[in-house]
């Protein structure tokens, strides 16, 4: 904050020039502040540079581990592009791991920590792992770092109560992300998808709807504006997030629900799948408690079974009124299918 002094005797047209400075500085700042904030904005990619992790399966579901760059090919707009850079499966990732200590945690929270320590026990001993525990507060338990010590402490501290922050710790996952450079980017998160400020909105959106199809209906899970945001930050790192859905998010699992509850828990339950969908993650369902560990270590070898494909995007300067590009990776052997991001916007 700026401090300014003024004389207690000023003539007049001192005084009107002052007064005129400071509204123009005070407009600056304001414009400033929005540039900032409008972070749902469409995003450019900078230099057009794009950048995919890419998981390759046969028809089994069996992963592909010994692809080379010439094994792929990437569309964008079904234009072809040119590789620029390919790492094998083997590359490390610098991740967050991004733990729901909210209230609705609580009684499962020892299960919590377990898991989240046998997910650390399956990556790779170059990956990097940032501890990030949310609830109301958002607070990074671990700086990144490949010790293992250290990260079983940071989760073993991991504790909250009360409401829950998802996307504020999306963001603030995605701002320590921006300081590992050009290294393999992910989230890991594990939450019910719950999110006190969007269940604030979509009460508004559903108001007086009588019925479940109506309540469902009336929210449009893909329009949120705070989605739109960690999904165009994910955009700009080019990061894979990985969500495993707790089951006290599931709505089948409600007891008598009402049906704006229905379309709560819908909503957020949806979310998280157009999360994984549009960076090239997996939505996980954790249907008991019992399966935590599995679920994590499951994503912790697809992670390991990742490959990164850099191109120069050739759309530089073609105009498209949606501003959306999309995506394909083709690979030279038909029996194996590609899984990567669905594209990107651009301003």
């Amino acid at each position: 904050m700026v401090n300014y002094r003024f004389a207690r005797r000023v003539f007049p047209q001192t005084i009107a020039t002052a007064v005129l400075a400071l509204a123009i500085i005070a407009w600056a700042a304001s414009a400033a502040d929005a540039q900032v904030v409008n972070d749902d904005d469409p995003i450019t990619v900078d230099s057009a540079l794009v950048r995919l992790n890419v998981g390759v399966v046969d028809r089994r579901g069996r992963p592909i581990l010994d692809l080379g760059m010439n094994n792929f090919a990437v569309y964008e707009d079904n234009v072809k592009q040119k590789i620029d850079n390919f790492e094998m499966t083997t590359a490390p990732f610098s991740l967050v791991m991004l733990l729901d200590v909210s209230g609705s945690t609580k009684q499962f929270r020892q299960n919590l920590q377990l898991a989240a320590k046998r997910f650390l026990d399956a990556l790779g001993p170059e990956d990097r792992v940032c501890i990030v525990a949310f609830s109301k507060k958002v607070e990074a338990l671990s700086g990144f770092t490949s010790d293992r010590k250290d990260l079983y402490y940071a989760i073993d501290i991991a504790d909250g109560k009360g409401e829950t922050d998802l996307y504020k710790a999306l963001q603030f996952s995605l701002d320590k992300l921006k300081g590992q450079g050009k290294r393999r980017k992910a989230i890991v998160v594990l939450t019910d998808g719950g999110d006190t400020s969007m269940k604030v909105e979509d009460r508004l959106a559903v108001g007086r709807s009588s019925t479940v199809d109506e309540a469902v209906g009336s929210i449009k899970p893909e329009k949120s504006a705070i989605l739109q945001q960690v999904l165009n930050a994910a955009d700009r790192q080019f990061v894979t997030i990985y969500p495993l859905a707790l089951p006290t998010g599931d709505p089948k699992r409600l007891p008598d629900p009402s049906p704006l509850q229905i379309a709560l828990f819908t909503a957020a339950r949806a979310r998280l799948q157009i999360m994984a969908d549009r960076t090239g993650g997996r939505l996980n369902a954790i249907n008991n408690l019992e399966d935590m560990s599995r679920l994590y270590g499951e994503v912790a070898a697809d992670l390991r079974t990742l490959y990164t494909v850099t191109y120069q995007s050739s759309n530089v300067g073609v105009k498209r009124p949606d501003r959306w590009r999309d995506i394909r990776i083709e690979l030279d052997k038909p029996d194996l299918l590609a899984r990567t991001r669905q594209g990107y916007y651009v301003r």
